[in-house]
């Protein structure tokens, strides 16, 4: 690879009507975190940069340079302002082959600029569907729901990859998620071929998506300066035959900070899916408890109804490191396994009963009580005996 080609690391920014979400300034300090680190092991000047999409929106630019943005590429039009991805697509993949844009970011670089080391989305239902079709114009590889970042020389012994020789790949970006079992770590790679009896082919930028709470912003510095680059994206008349006629904005699909109560389920309705479900929704009305789910029930890997599927099986009710973090007063957690990926998104409950038939599943751990046993046999059980204080107590 000439890896002198590919520079800096480009963080896409959401906001809604101006307002940064959580995640973008989350992405934006591990991107500060690991460049600070980053020039220093290598002897270069490489810059974290903001990209920004949208109409009205230049007052921005202050506080993403506050929060670790070396440069801000502003694209302010008022095409722009609704997000339809076809034509942010294209902005975002203008603006990071643009030569100019290239030279303003670091001068010394434009030359030999080719594209973005790096690239970081947010791991939303915007940045999901943004990232794939940016990185398929980019001609590059994508990590999805990334939790954990690493950039460091790798050496490389790959049969496609390498040809079964050994290779030093430096600056790779070491992009880690938690595995379908949520107990091991998946450690994903963007490398280049450079295999000689094959295709040599070089893939960059470096991409991924970050799950929102995976990191913590850093402090705001009022006193950091940074350069504001201003792009005037290319729009024509094809690219407006998508309009957006009304919008709602959604804060999230699955209520969880209502509740005092949070029923989980996981793999342990494998023996009948579509049953032990309504028999969790049902226990669940009675004690007026939210659903969520562990990481594998959002992979569809159990055969359910369609009303079942499309209404638990989501992504948007997955308690964890890949999902939401939970703080009720009483966290249930039915046929969890007790993957430390779950486990670190329910720690802050208050008090957590598990239902589980092993003993010695992880989630005793990191529980109140432990109840040994089907959850067939057991939650019938507790739903006769609340029936019969529901007359005396009423559950909150």
């Amino acid at each position: 690879m000439t890896e002198e080609n590919y520079r800096h690391v480009y963080v896409i920014i959401e906001h809604i009507d101006g307002n940064l979400l959580p995640v973008s300034l989350e992405m934006l300090g591990e991107a500060r975190r690991l460049f600070d680190n980053f020039n220093i092991t290598y002897g270069s000047k490489e810059k974290v940069v903001a990209v920004v999409l949208g109409h009205n929106i230049k007052n921005l630019s202050k506080t993403l340079i506050e929060h670790g943005a070396d440069t801000v590429i502003i694209a302010d039009h008022p095409n722009l302002h609704d997000l339809i991805n076809k034509i942010h697509t294209k902005v975002i993949c203008q603006l990071c082959l643009d030569k100019e844009v290239a030279a303003k970011i670091e001068p010394s670089y434009a030359l030999e600029f080719k594209k973005p080391r790096y690239m970081f989305f947010a791991a939303d239902s915007i940045g999901r569907h943004l990232s794939s079709t940016v990185m398929a114009e980019l001609d590059s590889g994508l990590a999805s729901d990334v939790n954990r970042l690493v950039i460091s020389d790798l050496e490389i012994n790959h049969q496609i990859k390498t040809g079964g020789k050994r290779m030093i790949y430096k600056k790779t970006l070491e992009m880690y998620r938690v595995d379908f079992s949520g107990f091991l770590w998946t450690t994903i790679l963007c490398l280049d071929n450079n295999n000689e009896k094959l295709s040599i082919r070089e893939y960059s930028p470096q991409s991924c998506n970050i799950i929102p709470g995976a990191f913590q912003p850093i402090k705001p510095d009022p006193q950091r300066n940074g350069n504001i680059i201003d792009f005037k994206p290319k729009i024509d008349e094809d690219d407006l035959k998508i309009k957006i006629l009304s919008q709602k904005f959604v804060e999230s699909e699955v209520d969880f900070d209502s509740y005092r109560t949070v029923v989980g389920f996981g793999r342990g309705i494998q023996e009948s899916p579509d049953k032990n479900i309504k028999m969790i929704e049902e226990f669940a009305k009675l004690l007026n408890a939210q659903i969520g789910i562990s990481l594998p029930i959002s992979k569809n890997v159990f055969s359910a109804s369609p009303a079942i599927t499309s209404n638990y099986m989501i992504p948007a009710r997955v308690i964890g490191t890949s999902g939401r973090k939970i703080s009720p007063m009483l966290y249930i957690a039915v046929g969890i396994s007790g993957a430390m990926q779950h486990v670190s998104g329910m720690e802050d409950s208050q008090f957590v009963i598990s239902i589980n038939s092993d003993e010695n599943s992880p989630i005793k751990d990191a529980s109140d009580i432990l109840l040994i046993g089907r959850m067939e046999d057991i939650i019938p059980k507790l739903v006769e005996e609340i029936q019969k204080q529901q007359p005396i107590i009423r559950v909150k």
